[in-house]
């Protein structure tokens, strides 16, 4: 059953000398097992890599059909807000909505999957005590900023790491570094664009899909 909500926060933004007050309307979607489960996993897309885009919509299904309650946090952004956005509030609205949505659920098996911009909200997430045994997935992370790049770098959680050598967020001397962490298991695919798709080859895309979700169900 899926159920659909927004949670409305509250930001302040300083232009020159004056601070305005702003309100964001962040919707999320809880999809739910028909019976009580005590798994959860929680989707956090890119800016324009929604919850419905392949990557993300069939590791909605692999999970929903191994018996965890998905939580979609549908976050989107102008071009004006990705330019000026605060990492620090980003995080925060997200944690925000995640706490609204499961309020009062009783959950105790997490999982969280980011893509792209994402990585940034689960780069927090992971100082929650709430997730302190939580499994991850870095779906084309940003590592070109230093919070998420530390965040796995220095991650006790287990985690998946799945990036594309042709990813403009893609730093190689950052990968090789993250292969150090003996927590993180660090996938690249060869050609793969921010998207993990080959530009020019539809075809092999659909089976670079298959690749990644056969990982992500076997993490």
């Amino acid at each position: 059953m899926k159920k659909e909500y927004y949670l409305i926060v509250e930001n302040t933004h300083l232009k020159g000398r004056r601070s305005e007050v702003f309100f964001k309307m962040i919707p999320f979607s809880l999809i739910e097992q028909k019976k009580v489960t005590n798994n959860l996993v929680i989707v956090l897309p890119g800016a324009g890599y929604t919850t419905q885009a392949p990557l993300l919509r069939f590791t909605t299904g692999v999970f929903y059909n191994k018996g965890f309650d998905v939580l979609h946090i549908n976050y989107t952004f102008n071009r004006q807000e990705l330019s000026e956005l605060s990492e620090e509030v980003f995080a925060r609205d997200v944690q925000l909505v995640i706490r609204n949505a499961i309020k009062s659920k009783k959950y105790s098996n997490y999982y969280i999957v980011a893509k792209s911009i994402g990585t940034i909200a689960l780069s927090h997430l992971l100082n929650d005590t709430m997730f302190k045994d939580a499994k991850v997935v870095w779906l084309t992370p940003l590592l070109q900023r230093d919070v998420v790049f530390n965040a796995m770098v220095n991650s006790d959680h287990k985690g998946l790491c799945i990036i594309g050598d042709e990813d403009s967020c893609f730093i190689a001397e950052r990968f090789e570094r993250l292969k150090d962490n003996p927590n993180l298991i660090c996938k690249i695919v060869d050609g793969g664009n921010h998207s993990l798709e080959l530009d020019v080859d539809p075809i092999k895309s659909i089976d670079i899909l298959k690749s990644v979700i056969v990982d992500i169900s076997e993490f």
